[in-house]
């Protein structure tokens, strides 16, 4: 059990306040008994000392020798069990331990000449120490004569600890009902909190079915009744949500594919504009060469709305093969008339990938370092025993925070100044969904000394990822 959870927070709670308790209802009362006990024992003993005085000074002369102070001192002594009686007259005393007679004490029975008493301690054990003085017969004139007896309250003080012994064995039973209690409370209290705990884990999962029990009327019992409502809203706005994407993910395939077949004759017919405009009048050939490069800019949109909605539709499959990488990348330039623009380090390395897929992904990146970056734009291919490893850098601008947090995304365009780009916004998304497609992936940074980097990461056993 963690103390630092709920459960124990509850337990010592409820542990101190039950010692508070315990506390409060005891201390005072041990403290009174404490008191009572020493106090009676006090009065007894001082009103036993003071009759015992009282019968011992009737044929007591004063002034006294020796003699007649241990007389006084064995007749008040005799029949009081653990006391030391001392006697003083003047420079007289009679034997006893007149170190545990405090000096206070002697001065207040000498100066307000009355019977006094003190509790204290002495060797490590309680006593109390009476005295009075004698007086004369009939007058009630002090005689100098003062007598002292220390009492032993070790028989009381065993009484006390007997007390407190049993105030604790008391407190103990109480504790413990109190640990069981907060378990019992804690119980009550965390297992409908445990159910929604797991149940938001679970929501959280994707697991929009989810609900929890509603028990009772309590404030528990509303919170399940508000989150299974929230459940229930939300499920519905996730399922009108996916509805939403599924429908127009539809729409943009459905619209793609009807879009082929007018393309492909709008393609063929602006080639042969394209081949013809140099025997048309001016105006005449660049509306034609216009025309044949929208219709080829339209034509390499729809193919890369298609080839996303492939991936959406987890349609997409891989046809790996034992590759040379190099010669597939020298390849890719060379198709794209890129060789001349484009310096690169080609190693022999071998891997098994999806030939055409390869050649999209580094045609979109190394056509983003050109349309985007400055010369000089390298490619470098590296391989480890697991990876292929495919740089496209560049000396351009860099990429800017705002660049490098939607890079990837669909359609969206570093340069927000310009309504119209060569690209679609796609060639990005493409070449990460390819790279996925391989278990691998693209990653991108800023260049030391200017410009940015973007390497691609591909196993080379052309392992397929779980889509």
């Amino acid at each position: 059990m963690r103390f630092g959870g709920l459960r124990g927070r509850l337990l010592v709670a409820f542990v101190l306040v039950s010692l508070l308790s315990a506390a409060t209802a005891t201390v005072p009362a041990y403290d009174q008994a404490r008191e009572a006990i020493l106090e009676r024992a006090s009065s007894s003993a001082v009103q036993n000392f003071r009759d015992r005085v009282n019968a011992s000074v009737g044929e007591f002369d004063v002034p006294p020798d020796q003699r007649a102070l241990n007389r006084l001192a064995e007749a008040v002594a005799s029949g009081s069990r653990d006391a030391k009686v001392a006697v003083r007259y003047q420079d007289l005393v009679a034997p006893a331990e007149q170190e545990a007679i405090p000096a206070g004490l002697r001065d207040r029975v000498r100066t307000e000449n009355r019977l006094s008493y003190q509790r204290i301690e002495w060797n490590g054990a309680p006593w109390l120490v009476v005295g009075t003085p004698v007086a004369f017969a009939g007058s009630g004139r002090p005689s100098g004569v003062e007598v002292f007896q220390v009492i032993s309250l070790q028989a009381e003080q065993d009484d006390i600890a007997a007390l407190l012994t049993t105030v604790r064995d008391g407190v103990v039973p109480v504790v413990l009902l109190a640990a069981l209690l907060a378990l019992l409370a804690a119980g009550t209290v965390l297992r409908p909190v445990r159910r929604l705990a797991k149940a938001t884990r679970r929501l959280a999962d994707g697991a929009l079915e989810t609900r929890v029990p509603v028990k009772g009327r309590d404030e528990l019992a509303a919170l399940a009744e508000d989150f299974n409502e929230t459940a229930d809203a939300l499920q519905s706005s996730v399922a009108e949500l996916r509805e939403q994407e599924a429908r127009a993910r539809r729409f943009v395939a459905d619209v793609s594919h009807e879009l082929r077949t007018p393309l492909a004759a709008m393609t063929m017919v602006s080639s042969v504009l394209d081949e013809d405009a140099g025997d048309l009048p001016p105006d005449t050939a660049h509306a034609a060469r216009t025309v044949s490069a929208e219709t080829a800019g339209l034509a390499r949109l729809v193919d890369d709305l298609i080839e996303i909605s492939r991936f959406d539709a987890q349609a997409a499959t891989l046809s790996p093969q034992d590759l040379d990488v190099a010669e597939v990348l020298r390849a890719t330039l060379s198709t794209r008339g890129w060789t001349d623009q484009v310096t690169g380090e080609f190693p022999a390395v071998r891997a098994r990938l999806d030939r055409r897929r390869l050649d999209v992904i580094v045609a979109n990146l190394v056509g983003n370092a050109l349309r985007h970056g400055a010369p000089p734009v390298t490619v470098v291919l590296r391989s480890t025993t697991d990876d292929v490893l495919v740089e496209v850098a560049d000396r351009g601008p860099g990429l800017t925070a705002e660049a490098s947090r939607h890079l990837f995304e669909r359609f969206f365009k570093a340069d927000t100044a310009r309504t119209r780009s060569e690209g679609s916004g796609l060639g990005l998304a493409i070449a990460q969904e390819n790279a996925r497609l391989h278990g691998g992936l693209i990653t991108h940074s800023d260049r030391e000394g200017g410009g940015a980097v973007f390497i691609l990461r591909l196993p080379r056993n052309g392992k397929e990822t779980d889509r």
